[in-house]
């Protein structure tokens, strides 16, 4: 049965169609805004196994023919997922696994296609809007319905639902999942926007989904839900008491590593109590009543487990120029959490080609997070970049990315490889604060630092303290991960998870604002180590030297099939590209030599001055004047007129082919022709006697001796 559900969100039409597609799967619908079509499906897998995590998975894909495009390569197919469809994927993720109940284990896929794109009306949000409906009909037994919706801020203007090309011209980019009573999901950039403009687009957003909500609703299918494993009252009553009896000794152990084994000790001494078939179910509630047992613990106490108050951040540690050979590098450092971040400088070359659904673009500022088995003290296999990392390296590279200086300004391709040493909790706000001193000890000129902070929350019905620099530990247990990044004047990166569906208004306005002081504080920290950008780049770095010539003047530059511009690599080993619109690059190790190709390609391009006197050379004879090779291998016309400060008759009678003669530059002509004089170059005293020369000639003539003729 075809169904139907329509919206306006910000002025634009949103329609979602169920019943025509992909009708086998146990839930797909058609999201479309203007021309941009998603199909996003929901299928599951009943099992009776019992699981200590739910085994959800997303993915979100891209076929180029949605945009009437032809995939690049050889195989003209796509291929493994980009990273704009993994972080697609997890923006799904984020804002539906929240809606599961905890104890359901049922394998789940939401799958998401991009069928028609134009290029204005980004498939993001559409999809998570598809997600929700879908689960919504399939019968899963989710919560309530989740919206989606992407604010920006043009001017003063805040904007719903913006284009693509609205988001261009945007000082904010964020997108906001939530319920009908709380918010879910947080991601975005901005270009340093202060707390209060935050929260303002967040109040905005909410209000703003709360219609698309009410709308989806209507497809909520009844649900049943049974859990897999079966509470025995009698064992949780026991496992909880053994716990909270053991528990009164955590505070013995402050450190990481510590409490684990601490933890583990305790599960084999229960184990002991009780016959081998029942290990596995012993486990799984150990583990449940663990959780809720260190829950309860930080929230009645208002202490941490490493001794900490509620808004204390750990130690932190900062230093840089590390790595010899890098462009430069730091080291980054709090409590048990620490990235290692190099930079590498390159030149355009180096740029990342972007090729997708939307134009092709290039990027000039790439920043790699890797977190190996080993930052937490485990062994495993080390491949491809994980969906996890490509997620965090991203929220690390967008918070970072407005304080880059402009390619006109520093024309450097800027690599930042950050690897995670060691983790306990918030290692991409680390990257954030390593990224920016390698940044600065690299010489890449940022007005300021930037810097991060994680914060989390445990919540018991209205009681909730909130936790400034989470350790992994309180990142797993508790309610909310709230990580934002951003200088001295304001944000500049966030992203925010909740578990819980009782996240308030006023909650996440202290949350903001305890997570502004702690970053301040850190950016205190990393001025102590680093407060300005080195003087000058590494001595390893490529030397790039930037300058713009009229693009008429490229041909020149080039010269007759490249002829011109290859002599210059030649002599001066150096590399240059040349854009359309005149801007020359000259790439090379050594400035010297950067230097004399600059040098070269100046006397060509340069333009003479008028008024000045240039040697130049006699190329060709007319019976109106005669053409110069003069000032860079240009020619220009002395006219007959401009010859000699007499009438000349024979161009011939003054100048020669090959002749070496001295001319003053007086302008172009309408046709952009240069116009030379050999008359207004002569020196006073070689004008006199030119003059004189000139006398004597037509005297003589006049005084040849009469013939009479008979």
């Amino acid at each position: 049965m075809t169904q139907n559900l329509e919206i306006e969100l910000g002025g634009r039409r949103i329609l979602i169609e169920t019943g025509i597609l992909a009708r086998q799967a146990s839930g797909a619908v058609t999201v479309s805004c203007g021309e941009t079509v998603v199909l996003t499906t929901v299928t599951s897998k009943e099992s009776d196994e019992v699981r200590d995590f739910f085994p959800l998975t997303c993915d979100y894909r891209e076929q180029t023919s949605a945009a009437g495009k032809i995939p690049g390569g050889f195989f003209k197919r796509e291929g493994r997922p980009s990273e704009r469809e993994i972080l697609v994927s997890r923006l799904i993720d984020r804002s539906i696994r929240p809606l599961f109940p905890e104890d359901f284990t049922d394998e789940v896929q939401i799958v998401s296609f991009v069928l028609s794109a134009d290029q204005e009306n980004d498939p993001d949000v559409l999809s998570v809007i598809g997600a929700s409906c879908c689960v919504l009909l399939s019968g899963l037994p989710v919560s309530n319905p989740v919206g989606c919706i992407r604010i920006g801020r043009i001017g003063e203007k805040f904007v719903i639902n913006p284009t693509s090309s609205e988001i261009e011209k945007s000082d904010l980019n964020l997108i906001l999942s939530g319920t009908e009573n709380s918010l879910v999901m947080l991601e975005g950039w901005a270009k340093e926007i202060s707390e209060d403009l935050f929260m303002e687009a967040v109040k905005i957003g909410f209000e703003s989904v709360q219609p698309l909500i009410s709308t989806i609703s209507r497809w909520k299918a009844s649900t049943i839900h049974n859990a897999k494993l079966k509470e025995d009252p009698q064992l949780n009553d026991s496992v909880r008491l053994f716990l909270k009896k053991k528990m009164e000794s955590v505070w013995m152990y402050p450190e990481k590593k510590q409490r684990n084994e601490f933890y583990a000790s305790m599960l084999e001494e229960l184990k002991t109590s009780y016959d081998e078939e029942k290990h596995a179910e012993i486990e799984l509630v150990f583990k449940k009543n663990l959780e809720r047992i260190i829950r309860e613990t930080i929230l009645f106490s208002g202490k941490r487990f490493d001794g900490r108050k509620p808004d204390e951040i750990r130690p932190i540690e900062c230093r840089v120029g590390l790595l010899p050979r890098t462009h430069g590098s730091a080291l980054f450092t709090r409590g048990q959490t620490q990235c290692i971040a190099s930079i590498t400088l390159g030149t355009k070359h180096d740029q990342q080609i972007i090729d997708g659904l939307f134009e092709e673009t290039s990027k000039r500022f790439m920043l790699h997070y890797n977190f190996p088995p080993f930052s937490v003290g485990e062994t495993g296999a080390i491949r491809a970049p994980s969906r996890r990392e490509i997620g965090h390296g991203a929220l690390a590279e967008r918070s970072l990315q407005f304080l880059i200086p402009r390619e006109e300004d520093f024309p450097y391709t800027i690599r930042i490889v950050a690897n995670i040493l060691e983790s306990n909790g918030s290692s991409s706000m680390a990257t954030v604060c390593a990224s920016s001193l390698a940044l600065m000890d690299g010489g890449v000129p940022l007005k300021r630092h930037v810097a991060g902070i994680a914060l989390g929350m445990i919540k018991e019905g209205e009681k909730y303290i909130l936790l400034t620099d989470i350790a992994g530990e309180e990142d797993h247990v508790g309610d909310l991960d709230l990580k934002i990044a951003g200088t001295s004047v304001g944000i500049t990166g966030f992203q925010m998870d909740v578990k819980t569906t009782e996240f308030s208004w006023s909650i996440l306005s202290q949350a903001v604002m305890q997570s502004k002081q702690a970053r301040n504080r850190i950016i205190e920290i990393m001025n102590n180590s680093l407060n300005e950008p080195r003087p000058e780049i590494s001595r390893y770095a490529p030397r790039i030297v930037s300058f713009k010539v009229s693009p008429d003047k490229i041909g020149l530059v080039i010269g007759g099939g490249g002829k011109t511009i290859r002599k210059i690599i030649e002599e001066t080993g150096v590399e240059i590209d040349i854009e359309d619109d005149g801007t020359v690059s000259i790439y090379s190790t050594e400035i010297e030599n950067c230097q004399k190709a600059l040098d070269r390609i100046k006397s060509i391009v340069e333009e003479p001055e008028i008024g000045k006197i240039y040697e130049g050379t006699v190329t060709r004879i007319f019976n109106f004047g005669a053409m110069v090779k003069f000032f860079n291998e240009q020619e220009g016309l002395i006219h007959i007129s401009e010859l000699a400060p007499y009438r000349v008759n024979r161009v011939e009678d003054v100048v020669n082919i090959n002749e070496k003669v001295k001319v003053k530059f007086i302008g172009f002509d309408e046709q952009g022709r240069a116009n030379l004089s050999r008359k207004q170059a002569l020196t006073s005293e070689e004008f006199e006697k030119e003059k004189q020369k000139s006398f004597h000639h037509r005297f003589q003539k006049q005084d040849r001796p009469f013939r009479r003729q008979y």
